[in-house]
């Protein structure tokens, strides 16, 4: 039986999954999870085989979420979930970690698949982003390309970053990580410097690019 942590912020979604996965009959679901943290806290207690998390979070991405699994080493894989195929957001969630990366609009059976071959510890796309896709991404790694902008920020800038864009006051953030009010300025002026931006909508613009918000989220 593989047990799963189910993460989706809409609740008929997520219901809607659960379904889907309950009817496999191989499968479990031990936790549902409505935000990236969520997701993070149910892995590390629960210790499931796989976390099935949709990209689009609030408060930590779907990515982010993943990178901090992965760092637990407790032998747990995701699989991504997501309406968006883009490859900026699959080369991000494949440098993350995670074994499975499928398309909300794929048939259920490739659900099962992702989540099976994850439990394995193998990788499945679905194949509307495979293929070449995959070719570039072990170029990249091959050829050791600089780190950009974005990828040298730190697992807190991120955070910040995304909660800034998501509307978050300075205060409310330093509620959310448990941080000074005096600590989130500090990351918001390093934001700014690493990134090259001057004014908050600049860094909506991109949180937006590299998938910690959604515009239609």
């Amino acid at each position: 039986m593989i047990r799963i942590v189910l993460a989706e912020d809409h609740h008929l979604v997520r219901k809607g999954i659960l379904a889907l996965l309950e009817k496999a009959g191989d499968v479990e679901v031990v936790g549902e999870a409505a935000d990236g943290y969520q997701a993070v806290e149910l892995a590390q207690r629960l210790i499931p085989d796989v976390v099935v998390m949709d990209i689009a979070m609030p408060r930590l991405s779907g990515v982010q979420a993943a990178e901090q699994i992965h760092a637990l080493k407790l032998g747990i894989e995701v699989v991504v979930l997501s309406m968006y195929g883009e490859e900026t957001l699959v080369h991000q969630a494949l440098r993350s970690g995670v074994k499975g990366y499928v398309l909300k609009n794929s048939v259920a059976e490739e659900l099962m698949l992702a989540v099976r071959a994850a439990s394995r510890a193998e990788v499945y796309l679905s194949p509307a982003v495979s293929g070449p896709l995959v070719q570039d991404l072990l170029e990249l790694k091959a050829q050791g390309q600089e780190k950009t902008p974005f990828e040298r920020l730190t697992r807190r800038e991120r955070e910040v970053l995304q909660l800034i864009a998501e509307g978050h006051t300075n205060a409310a953030i330093a509620h959310l990580l448990h941080l000074s009010v005096k600590t989130v300025e500090k990351h918001r002026g390093s934001l700014m410097a690493k990134l090259d931006v001057h004014d908050v909508a600049g860094l909506v613009r991109v949180a937006i690019k590299h998938g910690l918000v959604f515009l239609d989220s």
